[in-house]
């Protein structure tokens, strides 16, 4: 099993956790990466783009001019697709851009980014965040001296003191251990879990 440190929010190491190497110490799949995070993506989509057809669009009950005589093409109404203001030929309708891969390979995929974290060292663990009340300053003097950029933490617990201190910091997530996912892990530089969730985490993946 790899060993990890772990530190407290004074940057001091204060013990050594290890670290399940079928969680964190994987090889790194793209394959099944690319998969989740286009599947992420793909659910995100609104998908509300709408065109109206000739039978959407308002007006044109009126044959524009009789059908022989005029020397020109006939036309029945002027809603057709080739007239200015007409309706639109296989134009967007709405619809649900999502879908879905198996759960092994979600679980597999996350695997895959949290192993990349650790080997790259872009993954730091804290024995808490204690916060007796909320305060933004606070918070952004632990994430200075860490010297942490565009970071994704992951908490055991719903922390409402931790929540809303961090919530006003540019690139930074708050998210619970169970709501992990490869987009976030990926969009970020830094991935800090507090030390509970690291058994939370390998539980998951490992049932």
């Amino acid at each position: 099993m790899a060993v990890a440190d772990v530190f407290d929010i004074e940057k001091n190491k204060v013990a050594q956790v290890e670290l399940s190497d079928a969680v964190f110490g994987a090889d790194v799949n793209e394959a099944v990466v690319y998969d989740v995070v286009k599947m992420q993506m793909a659910a995100r989509r609104s998908g509300t783009s709408s065109t109206k057809g000739r039978s959407d669009v308002s007006g044109g009950g009126k044959k524009p001019w009789r059908q022989k005589g005029t020397g020109r093409a006939r036309v029945g109404t002027t809603r057709s697709p080739i007239w200015r203001g007409g309706g639109i030929v296989f134009g967007p309708q709405p619809r649900d851009y999502s879908f879905s891969v198996p759960k092994k390979v979600r679980k597999k995929a996350l695997i895959s980014v949290l192993s990349m974290k650790l080997k790259e060292d872009k993954m730091l663990i804290l024995k808490d965040f204690p916060m007796e009340k909320i305060s933004t300053k606070a918070f952004k003097t632990v994430v200075d001296r860490f010297g942490l950029r565009k970071s994704l933490f992951v908490l055991d617990n719903n922390d409402e003191a931790l929540f809303k201190s961090s919530r006003n910091i540019k690139n930074v997530k708050m998210v619970r251990a169970e709501g992990i996912n490869v987009y976030d892990i990926l969009n970020c530089e830094h991935v800090v879990l507090l030390e509970p969730s690291v058994k939370k985490i390998e539980g998951a993946l490992l049932a």
